[in-house]
């Protein structure tokens, strides 16, 4: 299985880091490190999240989206992202 991080987007005092992996069966798997703080204050939050999907594009979106979310942060539009 391999996995592929994205392009990480720092909104104020978070790094929002979109992650995928392929799973056996082709789909992918998305996950998300909410990264705060720095030296040994950092804080680094990594959610896996539950759908799978067909395209690496499509789970790094989607894992883009739910990070953006997590922090609170306004959604950024899809055409945007990737």
């Amino acid at each position: 299985m391999e996995s592929y991080i994205s392009t990480s987007i720092q909104t104020g005092k978070y790094l929002i880091s979109p992650l995928s992996r392929r799973l056996h069966d082709g789909s992918y798997a998305a996950s998300v490190s909410i990264r705060s703080g720095t030296g040994s204050a950092t804080h680094d939050r990594v959610l896996r999240l539950v759908p799978v999907f067909d395209s690496q594009q499509a789970a790094l979106r989607y894992a883009t989206q739910e990070g953006l979310s997590w922090i609170g942060a306004a959604r950024v539009p899809p055409s945007s992202l990737i």
